[in-house]
């Protein structure tokens, strides 16, 4: 009986404890909780046509962010970050390392960093609350103020703060993709895989190629929040020709551009959209550039159109 009355209040008083806490504050204890706590979540990526299982456990060791991801169906392809460093493990390459403050590809980086940085492109509202792998959870809507970009909503454990729940919704209200916690476990402790991580030599950063020779195109419009993140040289695939790479985000969305001097590389044709990813190619002077990214096909569109060379 003491159990249940505990279990009963451990649902209830989170809720009054938070009844006024603005849309913002809640997004601000989800950073600090990702960045801070050490926890083991087991999640599902859905997509239209993909149903990926991963497990996520993240810590900190000498005051250091430790995480480890892992795919769980497929062949091996696990990743591990240590403070700035990821290093990216597959059955079938060499390991290899970037510097990134994040796992790409499970919780956007964003929502482990300062929030204020997406109130250029976002407003944040709360939803309501529903229950979610079995915790009481918040939701909080990350709006657009423009169409140049999909929305969000993101549901937070009321206990933790720690995510439960994040969906990609487009400009017609459409489930794009979602990331969907099954079990999420609190440690008491750093975990011993990631004490191994951190004391792991890792294959040192892939350093950035030689730019020297690289052209410099800018752009003349990007939506209000969008950064140029990096530049660089690529070779597409199937293809030994280097192309233009330009990376830009506004913290949630991330674009890629590619741009190559018409008919040197084989640049798709055809603007295509699928599970929110979408493609657009425009040529511009003597250059054909592609753009792709989960925002929508027009934005990609006027971002291509407004790119020259500096």
């Amino acid at each position: 009986m003491r159990l249940i009355l505990l279990a009963i209040l451990a649902m209830s008083f989170p809720a009054i404890a938070r009844e006024d806490m603005p849309a913002k504050a809640w997004l601000e204890n989800m950073s600090q909780a990702l960045r801070e706590q050490e926890f083991k979540i087991s999640l599902i990526q859905l997509q239209a046509d993909h149903i990926r299982p991963l497990v996520y456990i993240h810590g900190k060791v000498n005051d250091e962010e430790v995480a480890f991801l892992e795919h769980l169906n497929g062949p091996p392809k696990n990743a591990v970050r240590v403070g700035n460093t990821v290093t990216f493990i597959e059955h079938d390459q060499p390991a290899y390392s970037v510097h990134s403050s994040r796992i790409q590809g499970v919780i956007p980086a964003a929502l482990a960093d300062d929030v204020s940085k997406l109130e250029q492109g976002y407003q944040f509202v709360l939803g309501g609350r529903s229950r979610i792998a079995g915790r009481p959870g918040q939701l909080v809507r990350i709006i657009p103020t423009d169409t140049n970009r999909y929305g969000y909503q993101v549901w937070l454990d009321m206990d933790t703060y720690l995510p439960l729940r994040f969906d990609m919704i487009s400009v017609d209200k459409q489930l794009l993709e979602q990331l969907l916690v099954v079990e999420l476990i609190v440690l008491d402790e750093v975990p011993a895989i990631l004490k191994e991580a951190y004391k792991q030599e890792w294959p040192a950063v892939m350093s950035q190629s030689d730019r020297d020779s690289g052209e410099d195109w800018q752009f003349s419009w990007l939506p209000a929040g969008f950064k140029v993140l990096i530049k660089d040289q690529h070779r597409l695939i199937g293809s030994k020709e280097a192309v233009e790479y330009i990376a830009i985000s506004d913290g949630l969305a991330n674009i890629s551009v590619y741009v190559a001097k018409a008919g040197e590389a084989p640049l798709p044709e055809e603007l295509v959209t699928r599970n929110g990813l979408s493609l657009a190619t425009e040529r511009v002077g003597n250059a054909e550039v592609v753009a792709v990214g989960k925002v929508p096909a027009e934005t990609l569109s006027r971002i291509a159109k407004s790119i020259m060379l500096q």
